[in-house]
């Protein structure tokens, strides 16, 4: 399975040609931007700052429970399209002492799992987006102000876009502004509830432009978001999400029968 097919797998309706595993001129990793340093745990309150767990190497060990046994050794290059130049980040759930539970990118969708604060550097974040699904809306709050509200595709009856809380593994930028994905593409860490895999590669979902602009407002995907090309290019060049943000998408159902 190539890698370069996972984060954007699941983001179309119809089969098509997925992303390949050619190396990065197919898609290539954007930058996060920086975040402040914090040591305040993310908490319900989804109004507060979120905090961010970011590995200093390629690999990070979770555990079941603090000072518990090993559960899963979560590797870059098993998560993420470009390991190489994306850093392996997790969202902070809570604390304890020197371990802290995080969210985790692999199925099901919604694990966490405890790991070492040794292992990570933390940082943290006034930024979330939530996603409406009943009325195909994204907005993305810096705080308590809504700083971007855009509409949006969603996935079909069959293929829905899971509800849950999730976070912004991965930014890609295809080689083509034209393309299924538009200009750039999020990689969430959320994966499709009723595909195994899509075209070759795992059914992770994402958030993406796209240049079918009149699928917007509809339930039309395989589970992706999908927005203008205009809306995600001011959501990476002027809002600058980082990686690590939180996602929050509504627990609404598409219609019985698809639109």
């Amino acid at each position: 399975m190539g890698v370069l097919a996972l984060a954007l797998a699941a983001c179309t309706s119809d089969p098509e040609p997925a992303v390949t595993s050619s190396g990065a001129t197919t898609q290539s990793a954007i930058p996060a931007p920086d975040v402040s340093i914090s040591a305040s745990p993310l908490i319900p309150n989804v109004a507060t700052a979120a905090d961010i767990a970011t590995a200093t190497s390629g690999e990070v060990t979770v555990y079941d429970s603090p000072d518990g046994e090993e559960q899963e050794l979560i590797a870059a290059e098993d998560v993420l399209t470009v390991p190489d130049a994306t850093p392996l980040t997790f969202l902070v759930k809570r604390s304890q002492g020197e371990w802290l539970e995080v969210y985790l990118p692999v199925r099901p969708n919604g694990s966490t799992g405890w790991i070492q604060a040794a292992d990570v550097s933390v940082s943290s974040t006034d930024f979330r987006v939530e996603i409406g699904l009943e009325d195909f809306t994204l907005t993305v709050y810096q705080g308590s102000d809504a700083v971007l509200s855009t509409p949006i595709g969603v996935g079909t009856s069959d293929r829905p876009t899971p509800g849950g809380v999730y976070y912004i593994r991965e930014l890609l930028q295809p080689d083509t502004d034209d393309g299924p994905y538009g200009p750039y593409a999020y990689g969430l860490s959320g994966y499709s509830p009723v595909l195994d895999s899509f075209n070759g590669g795992e059914a992770i979902i994402g958030m993406h432009g796209t240049n079918e602009p009149d699928s917007i407002g509809e339930y039309v995907s395989s589970g992706c978001i999908r927005m203008s090309n205009d809306a995600v290019t001011e959501l990476v060049t002027e809002v600058g999400l980082p990686l690590g943000t939180p996602v929050y998408i509504s627990e609404d159902a598409a219609p019985v029968e698809d639109v």
